[in-house]
């Protein structure tokens, strides 16, 4: 009977969430030949190709989306196992996701802090959609999950507040209100690409997809080079320019464009698990968010588990 290694199902789904080679071989700390040959080995394990190398970027094929599924689960439980065995006080480790583009660095620099105070705790950070994330925060294989809807969440968090996403642009941005609107975003999944095609659609405005990527660098780029407009939080925009980043990026006030519904931003923490390190944390990461919003934000509002 063959079984397969944890560490190669651990290098698939690191390559699947982080949607590079390149940059799962940094988060795993090898080489990236070694992640490929992982990956050609895991493929030969199992008898098919799991990623599509016809689709652009890191995409999979139904066997690899079947694979990386049952995958979460095994190294969940392979962890839960690590845990139970582990000496009471060393080797804890906290798994967090957040998305790309929100606060990813502050929240890093959290994580920082609270592991300093904690050398005995480990993580586990991956960036993903917020759909993505919560799926794994109900499947036990997140302790905590950090991200922006359009609606207030069925999943009940711990903290959430309300956020108002603009429209921005450059001075290089060339808009003509009887075309499409040129729209540069994540695509489909992201929040802010749906507050800008919800909408755009009510008031009976056609869009234009001109730029879509990955990387929230590479989009700033696109806004910045006069593509098309992108959406993005005011408190996010207000903070960059504080900074001094983003300079080359500016809030369209008065656009004559609909106005964006607003969003909500929440932290959200799995049943069970270590309780008081998992809401100790969480509410590290809203005080430093809610430390550089609510400035800034016209309307704040905090929930908590403890009905404070």
């Amino acid at each position: 009977m063959t079984n397969i290694p944890t560490d190669l199902l651990r290098t698939l789904v690191a390559v699947v969430d982080q949607r590079s080679f390149t940059k799962a071989s940094q988060l795993l700390g090898v080489t990236q030949p070694a992640v490929s040959a992982q990956i050609k080995r895991l493929q030969a394990m199992l008898g098919g190709d799991l990623l599509d190398k016809s689709a652009p970027g890191v995409a999979l094929t139904p066997l690899g989306e079947m694979v990386v599924t049952h995958a979460r689960r095994m190294l969940t439980v392979n962890d839960q196992i690590l845990h139970l065995t582990t000496a009471p006080g060393v080797g804890q480790t906290l798994r967090v996701g957040i998305p790309a583009d929100f606060a990813a660095s502050r929240i890093a620099a959290v994580l920082g802090g609270y592991r300093e105070r904690n050398p005995d705790v480990r993580f586990h950070v991956r960036s993903g959609h917020l759909d993505q994330l919560m799926r794994e925060l109900r499947q036990n294989e997140l302790d905590i999950a950090v991200g922006v809807t359009a609606t207030e969440a069925a999943y009940a968090p711990r903290h959430w507040w309300v956020e108002e996403p603009v429209w921005i642009r450059s001075e290089k941005t060339d808009f003509d209100p009887l075309g499409p609107v040129p729209l540069v975003s994540r695509g489909g999944d992201c929040p802010f690409h749906r507050a800008a095609v919800t909408a755009l659609y009510h008031a009976g405005l056609d869009c234009e997809f001109v730029f879509t990527a990955q990387s929230h660098v590479t989009l700033q780029s696109a806004v910045a080079l006069g593509f098309g407009m992108m959406v993005q939080l005011r408190s996010m925009m207000t903070l960059a320019h504080a900074r001094n980043t983003w300079a080359d990026l500016a809030i369209w006030e008065n656009a004559p464009l609909p106005q964006l519904q607003r969003l909500y931003s929440g932290i959200y923490l799995r049943d069970g698990g270590n309780r008081d390190a998992i809401e100790a944390l969480a509410d590290e990461i809203a005080t430093l968010l809610r430390s550089e919003r609510d400035p800034l934000m016209s309307i704040v509002r905090l929930r908590a588990a403890t009905g404070a």
